[in-house]
């Protein structure tokens, strides 16, 4: 589902499509005609974990995903936390887990959802107990990790490359198959 804004937060009169000079020139933003607030439309950070546990890459499945998607462990930061404590804290609510320790992996653009991805590879501990968000995760030797041509799964390549493995990336056909929730025929 696709939420756009369509009123003021401040005054609550129906936003227009205003153009304005800023900085970089005439910008056509959302603005309130009624008190001048500008929708900005800023991208919203998120978090996303690579979740090293006892050696191996936890990924997991979100209950509202199609099909065998599995993924990083990935959430919003909050007000008032640095991404370092967001990060910990996500991996915490949705696994259970312990962070020990945190590296920045890098930042990722994912244009389609509006959002800017601050990937971290984390090393955790404990007894894995899924948040009732995730229904399903899987435990992967580095070697035997695939990539996806998205936001996340591009932090998961460069990290993998910092471990010495080149990654893989799923072909058109698999990541389509993985969405659909269809079993990969055996390879030849």
């Amino acid at each position: 589902m696709h939420y756009e804004t369509r009123f003021c937060a401040h005054c609550g009169s129906a936003l227009q499509a205003i153009t304005l000079a800023e900085d970089g020139g005439d910008k056509e933003r959302l603005r309130c005609p009624a008190c001048g607030w500008t929708h900005w439309n800023n991208p919203t950070p998120v978090l996303a974990a690579i979740v090293e546990v006892g050696g191996k890459v936890l990924l997991a499945r979100n209950a509202a995903w199609p099909g065998k998607i599995f993924a990083l462990i990935t959430g919003f930061m909050e007000a008032g936390e640095s991404p370092q404590e967001g990060i910990a804290r996500e991996v915490r609510e949705e696994t259970d887990l312990d962070v020990r320790s945190s590296t920045l992996v890098g930042a990722y653009e994912f244009l389609r959802m509006n959002q800017v991805i601050i990937a971290y590879h984390v090393v955790a501990e404990g007894r894995v107990r899924l948040s009732p968000e995730l229904v399903d995760y899987r435990l992967y030797d580095l070697a035997d990790l695939r990539c996806w041509s998205a936001g996340t799964g591009y932090a998961l390549a460069d990290w993998l490359r910092t471990r010495g493995h080149e990654p893989v990336f799923l072909s058109a056909e698999e990541n389509a198959q993985r969405r659909s929730g269809l079993s990969l025929p055996p390879k030849d």
